[in-house]
């Protein structure tokens, strides 16, 4: 090596824990196929904008008033201040036990930040689940050093609770219920989650998500908010992205007491909902009357889209969301490629089945032509 040469820089590796992340699979746009309008039903998307006064108030945030200039130079409110107070007035809850993250997934990773990681020697934490359910959640519980376990759903693709009780240890820390299960669609049932709280270990944190709780009819489903109430371990995930129609914005919160809520502002990446975000959601609160107008939408398509998968010869879950879930199988790849061929995306799990969300009137017409077709 000469004087002026120089050594050779040694490749810059991210940490192992990168190598054992699962990557996220986002929906993907449908693709273009001439004559037919493209349908996206493959991210559980709302397929109605948001109501006339959230617009209109996005609008005034990012214009600012006519004697002022635009806020959108200056930092949010890290706390959501106002969110929180309209939530509370909302939930009847306290407004200090909501805290808000970028979306329920944003609330999610500060819970298991918060309470589960690399344990001690070296040992991970463990965070139960049920699988298949949310596909972020062994990204964020691996991301912070736990250790995922994952409990098989049920032969009617349930939760399987009596397994997920039976798989805990010293080292569970965080237990997550998905309700209604992303992708399945099932809820639990108030009297299954009591039974399950019954013998839950009080120092186990059990994570009740309900990102489609809007949509849900069923009298017998659990409400998160109700074993909030009863239970101090117990801790419930929404979101703004799918109900209201801002996904796109990135607002969710959490709901928890008092010692739970310190630690999650503990752990909360600063200015995570913008401004813009949180006067959105704000005004979605208070127009919400219109907001479940059309969620009611939604719903009524979802159950005619059911009842025509059935009487097509499908057997699918009871979806309690926006989405249903057809269990394909080995044949899962060519049913995706049956809707794509038709200009519609839908989310493709390999080897297990395909969740295809409630859209448009015209685009749930044609995914059930490529259903009954598929059966044919």
């Amino acid at each position: 090596m000469t004087d002026d040469a120089q050594p050779t820089p040694a490749a810059v590796a991210p940490h192992k824990k990168v190598g054992m992340l699962p990557p996220y699979a986002a929906g993907k746009p449908p693709v273009a196929v001439p004559g037919l309008r493209p349908y996206k039903l493959s991210s559980n998307e709302n397929p109605h904008a948001p109501v006339a006064g959230v617009i209109e108030r996005v609008r005034g945030v990012v214009t600012g008033p006519e004697d002022a200039p635009s806020t959108l130079c200056r930092y949010p409110d890290t706390l959501s201040t106002g969110l929180r107070e309209a939530l509370a007035a909302h939930l009847d809850v306290p407004a200090d036990d909501v805290v808000t993250g970028a979306g329920s997934l944003g609330a999610l990773s500060q819970v298991i930040t918060a309470f589960a990681g690399h344990g001690e020697a070296g040992r991970g934490d463990e965070v139960i689940f049920a699988w298949r359910s949310f596909e972020a959640y062994p990204i964020v519980v691996r991301t912070a050093g736990a250790v995922d376990v994952q409990v098989p759903l049920t032969a009617d693709h349930r939760h399987d609770l009596p397994a997920m009780l039976a798989a805990i240890t010293d080292r569970t820390r965080v237990i997550l219920l998905c309700t209604p299960n992303n992708p399945t669609g099932p809820v639990l049932t108030t009297a299954e989650v009591e039974g399950f709280l019954a013998e839950v270990p009080e120092h186990v944190l059990v994570v009740i998500d309900e990102a489609y709780v809007e949509f849900v009819r069923d009298e017998d489903a659990v409400r998160g908010l109700d074993m909030y109430r009863k239970h101090a371990n117990v801790v419930v995930l929404r979101t703004f992205s799918k109900a209201h129609g801002l996904a796109n914005l990135r607002v969710g919160y959490s709901v928890s007491r008092p010692e739970i809520t310190k630690a999650l502002r503990t752990v909360a990446t600063p200015f995570a909902v913008s401004t813009v975000a949180e006067e959105a959601a704000i005004a979605s609160l208070e127009h919400l009357d219109e907001v479940l107008e059309g969620v009611q939408l939604v719903v009524d398509e979802r159950e005619r889209v059911a009842a025509a998968l059935a009487e097509a010869g499908w057997d699918v879950p009871a979806s309690q969301a926006n989405f249903v879930w057809l269990p394909l199988g080995e044949r899962t790849a060519d049913f995706a490629a049956a809707a794509q061929a038709k200009a519609l995306s839908v989310r493709a799990f390999a080897g297990e089945g395909v969740r295809v969300s409630i859209g448009e009137q015209e685009a749930n017409d044609r995914f059930l032509e490529v259903a009954r077709d598929f059966l044919k």
